[in-house]
């Protein structure tokens, strides 16, 4: 059977995204039930009627009455006039379906109390095995209470809202009278959006939504933004950075800002503050990421959370003395002393200096000790937990050999004597049902091998001057980034059925100069450098030309990523039995060969 020329203008045909054709261009089934009363069960259904409009003209009907398989109660028949004997020859829901689905395929639906239409037919659909389409629903009667203030009509009832719109047809509870009814409404619902900017579908069904009355007061401010990856910015009457975002599609993710999805408080306050949107594009996601990052560190948004002093960082620093001791500290020196982090807090850091004071014989006071003159020494001392540098009681090349370069070696190479320590005490504690003290030990194992893991892994290409790497962006053409000692240099895509050798020379010849400094991120935050390496590591990223060798230490941290990520979840869970959970001696022991 041939098409009918009014499907040929429906959704599934116009656009990839529906919900950005304009309410003139789309094609609206209206449709109406009359029931029998009770619940949504997939029956009870006894009248349909549906009309197909588009830019104000009629393009089609279906009505039909619709044998319920039942006795119709007598209050219904007294409401709608349809009776028993009017619905003993109609079809049965089953038999209208399949009809009924074809004349809203590719369309949007609408109702007035749509929720209740739309359970009637999924139920239905669900009774008889037919798949629900799950159309586009936009309800005339959530658009009316939004659209229209008590003061011009009293109730969003249909057969107020025909009067009040002056409906050709007025409801009269038969189900195509009542969607002709809803037909006229809807034209004059559309009619009022207009005063509220809303001029296209989606805009339409969020409408509908319990947005708040900023969201649609300041829903402006998502208007003329770029369908490109970048960052946004919401900005204050001052100029003041309120708010810094990034997306793959600045337009879309501005716009959610103003729909009924978005219910975070902070935001909705931010929104009643900004005056205007920024749009800051870029070549693809990863530049966005790390623009974000790095405007949120330089500007501090107040209704930014994440990421905002990436400064406050700690170091766990293994000072350069005669007998060395760890110190945390702010910054990074350029010194001979070793480093580990960073860490996001001074608690973090102290923890994992707890765990190396508890697998080597570092010394934890703060004094200057001197090779001439003892100190007194103190209570750890006398308690056998120090090996009393200060009363000369171990040489400086003792102490150097069993404290210090194992330190240094567990953080550039093999963690394996600390985490061994570590857990021969944990087990010997678990073995005596010493669990809280284990899971101690455990806490500090987790901090200290999680700095490890991270700073190896970021030190493995902030020693590179150089990498350059591309992947294919899903539509014929190539992102690049040209990153230095772990610090987003440069960023391009190239044009798709285009060589991107081009591109990729102008990105090398244009990025920024970068000097390192001292430590495991000597150029940039730890976080930048961490969404460039994951961006790296993805199977389709391709490296196109390094400065030197990416490489990691052959028995470095990374291969106990196994035993962390058990211990992490063993400390997530509510189970105390820290043997049964994280000391499992043949599991450890197989890690520890790793």
């Amino acid at each position: 059977m041939a098409q009918p020329a009014y499907v040929q203008g429906t959704l599934d045909t116009l656009l990839t995204d529906p919900a950005a054709l304009s309410l003139a261009d789309t094609t609206f089934v209206v449709l109406d039930l009359e029931t029998t009363g009770g619940a949504a069960d997939g029956a009870g259904v006894t009248e349909i009627g549906a009309v197909k409009v588009r830019g104000g003209e009629e393009l089609g009907v279906f009505a039909t009455l619709v044998n319920p398989g039942e006795r119709i109660p007598a209050f219904i028949t007294v409401l709608t006039g349809i009776t028993d004997a009017m619905l003993a020859p109609a079809p049965p829901i089953e038999v209208v379906l399949p009809s009924l689905l074809e004349f809203l395929r590719g369309s949007v639906l609408v109702a007035h109390n749509a929720p209740y239409d739309v359970g009637f037919l999924k139920a239905a659909c669900a009774r008889h095995g037919y798949p629900w389409p799950n159309p586009r629903v936009l309800d005339t009667a959530a658009v009316a209470r939004r659209a229209l203030t008590r003061d011009e009509v009293p109730n969003r009832k249909l057969g107020t809202l025909a009067q009040f719109f002056h409906a050709a047809v007025q409801p009269t509870h038969r189900a195509l009278d009542d969607a002709r009814a809803t037909v006229d409404v809807l034209h004059g619902l559309i009619e009022r959006l207009g005063s509220f900017r809303v001029h296209t579908l989606g805009d339409a069904i969020e409408f509908a939504k319990a947005v708040t009355p900023t969201q649609r007061r300041q829903r402006h401010l998502a208007e003329g933004l770029p369908h490109v990856p970048g960052v946004y910015v919401f900005r204050s009457a001052d100029d003041r950075p309120l708010y810094v975002g990034t997306s793959k599609d600045i337009a879309t993710r501005v716009r959610s800002y103003f729909t009924a999805s978005e219910k975070r408080a902070r935001i909705s306050e931010m929104l009643g503050a900004a005056t205007r949107v920024e749009a800051v594009e870029c070549a693809h996601s990863l530049e966005a990421e790390v623009r974000e990052l790095r405007l949120i560190a330089a500007h501090a948004p107040p209704y930014n959370r994440r990421s905002k002093y990436p400064e406050r960082v700690v170091w766990l620093k293994l000072t350069d003395e005669v007998y060395p001791r760890l110190s945390v500290v702010r910054r990074l020196a350029d010194d001979n002393a070793a480093y580990l982090g960073p860490f996001s807090s001074r608690r973090t850091a102290e923890l994992a200096a707890a765990g190396v004071y508890d697998a080597l014989p570092l010394r934890q006071c703060g004094h200057s000790l001197s090779i001439r003159t003892p100190t007194p020494a103190c209570a750890l001392a006398e308690l056998g937990k120090c090996p009393a540098p200060c009363q000369h009681q171990i040489s400086p090349e003792t102490y150097a050999s069993t404290a210090a370069l194992p330190f240094r070696t567990a953080i550039h190479g093999d963690p394996e004597i600390v985490v061994a320590a570590l857990m021969g005490r944990i087990d010997a504690l678990s073995e005596h049902q010493r669990y809280e003290e284990a899971a101690v030990l455990r806490s500090r194992l987790i901090a200290l091998l999680r700095a490890t893991v991270r700073m190896q892994r970021l030190s493995a290409v902030t020693r590179l001057a150089e990498v350059v790497a591309a992947r294919r962006d899903g539509i014929g053409g190539w992102e690049i980034i040209v990153v230095r000692h772990g610090r987003l240099a440069a960023a391009a895509t190239s044009p798709p059925r285009e060589h991107p050798r081009p591109t990729l020379d102008a990105a090398q010849m244009t990025a920024e100069t970068v000097l390192p400094g001292p430590g495991p991120v000597p150029a940039a935050s730890a976080e930048e450098t961490e969404r460039i390496l994951a961006w790296l590591e993805r199977p389709d990223t391709r490296l196109v030309e390094t400065s030197g060798d990416w490489v990691s230490p052959v028995r470095g941290a990374a291969r106990f990523t196994a035993l962390l990520n058990r211990a992490e979840a063993a400390a997530a869970g509510k189970d105390s039995a820290v043997r049964s959970s994280v000391t499992d001696r043949s599991d450890d022991a197989r890690s520890l060969r790793l």
